[in-house]
C-alpha cells in the first residue's frame, strides 16, 4: 500500500502535567493540573488523517502464510500483540529468549535457533512445489541455561525519540550521577529511514529501541520485527543498494526447512535472493524505496503520538512526583524534558516537548538483568538493560522486561544492580509516600 505524505512542521505546545527540563540534581518537577485533550493512539502533525489511517491498517492486519508467514514467528499482526490502550501500545505477549555461558562469555546458541524462539509455526500444509510440508515448533534447546522472557513494549511516541539527535543523550547520560550513569550503547543502520537524509547505510548512530538499546532507528525496527516477530522476508532499495538483510527466514532450532515449505509466498523477483516473501525488486538508476508493509509500519510508528496521562489522582500525583526525585528514580527514569529539533529530520513536528522518563541508556541491573546478550558478551555485561521509558506504563497489566511484576511496587522492589539505591529509599519511605509515588507513576 503506497501513499503520500505531507509534511506539517507545527510547533506542539508542551502538554500540560508533564516535567520541565532538569538534570538528576535539578529542580522538582512542574505539579500536574488538568489532563491533556490528545486522544491515546492518535497522530502527531505532519500526516494526514488518512495517511495515518492507513499505515495503522496495516499495522493492524492479519497476514497469512500466503503472505508469507513462517516457517516460524510468534503473531501474525503487529496490532495483536501492540494493543494496550491502543494500537500501537505495550501488549502482554512474551517471546522467549535463550543461550549459554561459556568460560564465561554468552552463547547465543544460533546455530539452535537462538536466541530468540518463535512460538509458532506454520505447522503441516501442502507446500509451493505441492509436497507435504510439516513445520515443527522450535524448542529451547538442553545446553541452554539461561532461559528468559521478553515483554511487548509499547511503540507511543517512539518517532519523537528517533528524532533526537545522538548529542542529546551522550549529555543526557553524561549528567547522571557516577553511580548510577548509564552507557550510551550504538549500533549500525542497516535499513535507513529514507525521510530522513542524514541517514545512510552502514552509519553507527546511538541505539534507543528495544529491550537493550540495540536498535538504531525505527526502519531497522520495523523490518526486523517483521523478519523475526511474523517471518515475513523483505527486500529495499536505498539510492541504488539492495538492501537484503531481512530477506533471509529464520529456521527452526537452526534447521533449514525443505524448498517450498517455508511459506506460500509468491517467488521473489529475479536479482532478489530466493525465499524472500516481499520485495521492492531491482534497485536500478538510484532508486529508494521501501517494501510497502515495512514503509507503513515506520510511518505508523514515526507519526504515533505519545499517550495523555491520567490525571484523575491530582492531590497523590503531585505529591508523588517530588518523592519520585527524592528516593533517586529519576538517575535514570530522567524527568529531563526532550525537545525535538526544528525541523525534525525524520518529518516529526519541530520544537516537541516530551517527557518519557528514560535515559534510553543501559545499567547494570544486577540480578534483574536477563543474561542475553550478543555473541561473545560477558556477564556483566549482558545483565544491562535499557532503561524502560514509563510513558505509557499506565496501559501495562504486567511490568519488568519479563512481566514479573503485577504491580509497580513489586517492579521497584525488584530492582537490583545500578537500581537498587532507589528500591531501598523506596522500601523505607511510608505507606502513605509509597502509595503516592505508585500513583504518579501509573498516572504516565
Amino acid at each position: 500500500m503506497k501513499y503520500a505524505s505531507t509534511r506539517n512542521w507545527i510547533r506542539f505546545a508542551v502538554c500540560a502535567g508533564v516535567f520541565t527540563g532538569c538534570s538528576p540534581a535539578a529542580e522538582e518537577p512542574q505539579l500536574a493540573t488538568s489532563a491533556t485533550a490528545v486522544t491515546v493512539g492518535g497522530h502527531l502533525a505532519g500526516i494526514t488523517d488518512a495517511d495515518f489511517n492507513a499505515a495503522q491498517a496495516n499495522f493492524n492486519q492479519i497476514e497469512t502464510i500466503n503472505d508469507g508467514v513462517g516457517p516460524i514467528f510468534n503473531d501474525v499482526s503487529c496490532g495483536r500483540c501492540h494493543s494496550l490502550g491502543a494500537i500501537g501500545g505495550p501488549g502482554q505477549q512474551i517471546e522467549r529468549r535463550f543461550g549459554k555461558f561459556v568460560n564465561g562469555l554468552f552463547n547465543s546458541l544460533a546455530s539452535e535457533g537462538g536466541s530468540l524462539r518463535q512460538l509458532q509455526s506454520v505447522g503441516s500444509f501442502t507446500g509451493a512445489n505441492g509436497q507435504h510440508c510439516n513445520v515443527p515448533v522450535e524448542q529451547e534447546p538442553a545446553d541452554a541455561t539461561v532461559h528468559v522472557g521478553r515483554l511487548t513494549t509499547s511503540l507511543f511516541g517512539l518517532g519523537l525519540v528517533d528524532a533526537m539527535p545522538d548529542s542529546f543523550f551522550t549529555n543526557l547520560v553524561a549528567a547522571e550521577p557516577a553511580a548510577v550513569r548509564g552507557i550510551v550503547n550504538h549500533a549500525t543502520i542497516t535499513l535507513p529511514n529514507p525521510a530522513d537524509a542524514s541517514q545512510t547505510i552502514g552509519m553507527t548512530r546511538v541505539a534507543r529501541f528495544g529491550w537493550k538499546a540495540d536498535t538504531a532507528v525505527l526502519s531497522d525496527f520495523a523490518a526486523g520485527a517483521y523478519l523475526n516477530e511474523m517471518g515475513i522476508t523483505t527486500q529495499h532499495c536505498f539510492k541504488g543498494t539492495s538492501i537484503t538483510a531481512f530477506a533471509t527466514e529464520s529456521k527452526p532450532n537452526g534447521v533449514a526447512v525443505p524448498a517450498g515449505c517455508d511459506d506460500l509466498a509468491p517467488p521473489a523477483p529475479a536479482g532478489v535472493p530466493a525465499g524472500t516473501d516481499d520485495a521492492v525488486g531491482p534497485c536500478a538508476a538510484g532508486q529508494t524505496e521501501l517494501q510497502d508493509d515495512v514503509q507503513n509500519f515506520l510511518t505508523f510508528m514515526t507519526f504515533l503520538a505519545p499517550a495523555p496521562r491520567d490525571l484523575s489522582d491530582l492531590i497523590s500525583i503531585n505529591a508523588g512526583a517530588p518523592i519520585f526525585n527524592q528516593i533517586g528514580c529519576n538517575g535514570c527514569h530522567v524527568t529531563t524534558t526532550f525537545t525535538t529539533p526544528n525541523p525534525a529530520p525524520n518529518g516529526v513536528p519541530g520544537g516537541f516537548s516530551f517527557n518519557p522518563f528514560s535515559d534510553f541508556a543501559v545499567h547494570d541491573m544486577g540480578t534483574l538483568g536477563d543474561q542475553i546478550g550478543k555473541d561473545g558478551d560477558s556477564v556483566a555485561v549482558t545483565r544491562r538493560m535499557r532503561t524502560a521509558p514509563l510513558w505509557g506504563i499506565r496501559f501495562r497489566n504486567i511490568l519488568l522486561h519479563d512481566g514479573r511484576a503485577a504491580d509497580v511496587p513489586s517492579a521497584i522492589r525488584a530492582h537490583d544492580g545500578q537500581g537498587k539505591a532507589a528500591a531501598t529509599a523506596f522500601a523505607a519511605l511510608s505507606a502513605t509516600d509509597q502509595h503516592n509515588v505508585v500513583q504518579f507513576v501509573r498516572s504516565l
